[in-house]
């Protein structure tokens, strides 16, 4: 479930390619795809982390203030949607560089759509694991979270809401750019 060192070195350069300074982090497991984006956003950047585990987020934590960059991750414990919903609601839409999305893959149609309210125009969204090991490809592979993923592959090729490029760094990355 955690994310490659591969993917979070080319999500950290493209993070410094665009400047980014306020970014969410959807899923955040053990702490590293947050970690990541903290080492390379400015000391006054900041990454909103969002999971429902205080289990497994509390073993990244020690990692976030042995790296000196705690200050700028601001974890929220429920589910994302929820989250979500509450920064629209306090009036932070159009206000985020980047979105990093990898939880739970029958959500990942409203997280994007939640997103798309909440970046900036040109801002960059990563969604992993949109080939999911080939399950994607699979016609009869039928479970909840395979059938999620290629049923948002399949709506992104035609929402014009955004420039896209899937890449197969990792188990698959989406690249969005809301236009």
């Amino acid at each position: 479930m955690l994310s490659s060192p591969e993917e979070m070195q080319f999500l950290q350069l493209l993070l410094k390619l665009t400047r980014a300074k306020k970014t969410l982090d959807i899923g955040v497991f053990t702490g590293y795809s947050s970690l990541c984006a903290a080492q390379v956003l400015p000391e006054d950047g900041k990454v909103i982390a969002l999971d429902v585990s205080e289990e497994f987020t509390s073993i990244g934590k020690k990692y976030w203030e042995e790296a000196g960059v705690a200050h700028k991750i601001d974890l929220r414990l429920k589910p994302a949607i929820d989250s979500l919903n509450e920064l629209i609601d306090d009036g932070e839409a159009s206000t985020f560089d980047y979105a990093y999305i990898d939880a739970d893959k029958g959500n990942y149609r409203q997280y994007v759509d939640k997103v798309h309210v909440l970046l900036k125009q040109n801002g960059l969204v990563a969604i992993d694991n949109v080939l999911w090991g080939g399950q994607v490809y699979d016609d009869s592979a039928t479970d909840e979270s395979t059938v999620a993923l290629k049923e948002l592959n399949a709506f992104l090729l035609t929402d014009e809401r955004w420039d896209l490029a899937v890449t197969t760094i990792s188990d698959g990355v989406t690249f969005l750019r809301k236009v």
